[in-house]
């Protein structure tokens, strides 16, 4: 039990909440897919091809981005939780990202 003083006024707050793995929240998303129009691209290959860090594949929390054994930087868009962290990982703005056309993209469950 924890309690917080706001003010003069103190909140007792209890916390029986259970211990929670990323993967079983990830289980709870639904995905409406677009198969015409893919909102994550890679603008170009060759870019991806000369950088040594590769961070997209360890910055996106879906693992959206993978490398094939050619090394070509794969994207699974499906899979996307629309967070945007690929905009912000790849050091050379290499990577094209728009919400989903309307009635598709990620939808998440609560509770």
């Amino acid at each position: 039990m924890t309690q917080r003083k706001h003010g003069t006024l103190s909140l007792e707050l209890t916390a029986n909440l259970p211990p929670t793995n990323v993967d079983d929240l990830l289980l709870s998303v639904k995905y409406y897919v677009d198969e015409e129009c893919a909102h994550i691209r890679v603008r170009d290959q060759k870019v991806c091809g000369e950088c040594a860090q590769t961070p997209c594949l360890d910055f996106c929390p879906a693992g959206v981005f993978t490398q094939d054994r050619g090394g070509t930087i794969l994207v699974g868009y499906q899979a996307c939780l629309e967070c945007g962290s690929c905009r912000i990982g790849c050091p050379y703005r290499n990577i094209d990202w728009n919400l989903p056309r309307g009635g598709y993209g990620v939808a998440y469950k609560f509770g």
